[in-house]
């Protein structure tokens, strides 16, 4: 199963080709994609992304994850979080969310197990 592309991004919208749920924050990986809902692991700007936010991502086989700090890289990634994806032998990507976005849709093309968690305001 491959990952699906990330169609546009704008200040608080983001598309997935081939699902027409429109995102302000979203998880992807090989095959799928959902609302990326804070709520659910009490995540914030600060501390920021949790490895609990990841393990969902984590558990569909990924072997890269990439991580979209948001537009103006508000949203931090504590040292943890890295070490959770690096113990788990996955290589992780943190950009701001534009950048972040055009990684995650090279690595797609060239085909790689690629899963990403993205913030698409501040």
């Amino acid at each position: 199963m491959s990952s699906p592309e990330i169609a546009s991004l704008s200040w608080g919208q983001m598309k997935v080709k081939g699902c027409s749920t429109t995102y302000k924050d979203c998880k992807v990986w090989p095959g799928g994609s959902r609302t990326w809902d804070w709520r659910e692991t009490g995540t914030d700007h600060s501390p920021g992304v949790q490895p609990a936010d990841l393990e969902e991502v984590v558990k569909k086989g990924v072997k890269t994850v990439v991580i979209g700090r948001g537009m103006s890289e508000a949203l931090q990634v504590p040292a943890s979080t890295v070490d959770y994806l690096k113990k788990n032998g996955i290589d992780v990507v943190v950009l701001q969310t534009e950048k972040a976005v055009a990684e995650y849709n090279a690595l797609a093309a060239q085909g790689v197990k690629v899963g990403g968690v993205f913030h698409s305001t501040c």
